[in-house]
């Protein structure tokens, strides 16, 4: 079996950031009828290029596979759209976005951040690979193209007319298997003086808080800001700004434009991020060989709270079924007999069954009729609503635990 490569600069792949193990697709929810047949495993190991840092891991399917039929809606998250429509009104206001501004959106999903800009009068197209969820936003009148982007969609869009002011691409960079096709459809779909904004989770946050579970096969790779300053230079994209979010547990908001764009000059912002990035080590390989030990610890942690918990007679439930959650159970083995069942607000994952660990997954009010002990949080970055919807847990006792950086109970 050869070397695994980098899937931006082509160099062999040696160091490791952190094993995982074996695990299932997060996203293969398994329908009840098939919880007796076996499903496919592959490698979690994800490496940092010792050339540009990109850390990565190896494709193992292909990405119709993994996106042609999504399981994730994001209008089922409060959260997620306050802060789309939030984005919407602070990019009218930076760029003056009136109405006619064409704003494109890449994995644009169920129109969950589109609707506000068509909200404003705006001329908005959305591109989703995937079938199913791109339907919802056509129902909801968001024009949308049924593709995976790169250069020859954005190609075809071009030669229709396509001219958009703002290209959004929000957490769909790293789900890119050829990253540099990728940007380079963002180059050649860009006008001379347009602007993309790229969202993505932070590699030195997901460090610093131990977010080894935002690790899973549909996440490709997984970006400090001076490594995607590379790759866009060399698709002849210029950063100028960055933001920073607390969506995703710490995410960074890029903002880029053609280099030969004058109108987007260079913001202070930009140099404070990279700075901060050198003086955490991120050009070293170092930092990167430090993560591993960090997650073994979280994982003897998470399986001692079950164990005792379960000692004592007291019991747990989870809520939600979010690609991280799979990940922190597949790794850490936990399953039905620690968690009976999870619940999600998604009437698409309800009444099925998480991969590999094959917990049930219920509609929220399962915990009310259940009364836990405890609800172990499984999408952490959503805390603070799921604390808010779920706040009767109190009534009988409940309390909430959350697993990362580490095991707390709320």
């Amino acid at each position: 079996m050869s070397d695994p490569r980098c899937r931006f600069c082509d160099s062999v792949l040696r160091e490791t950031f952190v094993d995982l193990g074996m695990s299932p697709l997060s996203n293969s929810f398994v329908a009840p009828a098939d919880a007796g047949r076996m499903e496919p495993f592959y490698p979690l190991h994800a490496y940092v290029c010792s050339n540009c840092f990109l850390v990565q891991l190896e494709q193992f399917e292909t990405a119709q596979a993994i996106f042609g039929d999504y399981p994730y809606f994001s209008s089922f998250s409060e959260t997620w759209l306050r802060h789309a429509e939030a984005y919407v009104a602070m990019m009218a206001t930076r760029f003056g976005l009136t109405c006619g501004a064409q704003m494109v959106e890449v994995a644009s999903n169920d129109g969950y951040l589109l609707q506000y800009a068509l909200e404003r009068g705006m001329s908005v197209l959305g591109v989703e690979p995937a079938a199913n969820v791109a339907e919802v936003a056509q129902e909801k009148g968001i024009p949308t193209e049924i593709a995976f982007f790169g250069e020859v969609t954005a190609r075809a869009l071009k030669a229709r007319g396509v001219e958009p002011d703002v290209i959004v691409a929000n957490n769909v960079m790293a789900h890119v298997p050829n990253l540099n096709d990728f940007v380079c459809g963002l180059s050649v779909l860009l006008p001379p003086d347009g602007v993309i904004t790229v969202e993505f989770p932070h590699l030195l946050r997901l460090m610093q808080q131990n977010q080894f579970d935002t690790i899973y096969h549909e996440h490709f790779s997984y970006f400090a800001l001076f490594v995607v300053q590379r790759i866009f230079a060399q698709h002849g994209l210029r950063v100028f700004d960055v933001a920073h979010l607390s969506t995703h547990g710490g995410s960074l908001r890029v903002f880029a434009c053609h280099q030969a764009s004058t109108r987007h000059p260079r913001q202070p912002a930009l140099d404070e991020a990279l700075a901060e990035e050198t003086q955490a080590g991120l050009k070293s390989l170092e930092a990167y060989r430090r993560f591993g030990g960090q997650v073994i610890h979280t994982k003897c942690d998470l399986l001692e709270f079950c164990i005792q918990a379960h000692r004592a007679g007291q019991t747990m439930v989870g809520y939600g079924a979010p690609a991280k959650g799979n990940t922190l159970l597949n790794y850490c083995r936990i399953g039905p007999e620690f968690l009976p069942f999870t619940v999600d607000r998604s009437p698409h994952k309800q009444g099925r069954l998480l991969p590999g660990v094959r917990i049930p997954i219920q509609a929220p009010e399962a915990i009310f009729a259940a009364e836990p002990d405890f609800v172990l949080i499984l999408p952490w970055n959503l805390q603070d609503e799921i604390t808010q919807q779920m706040s009767r847990i109190s009534d009988w006792g409940g309390r909430f635990v959350t697993p990362i950086p580490n095991v707390r109970v709320l």
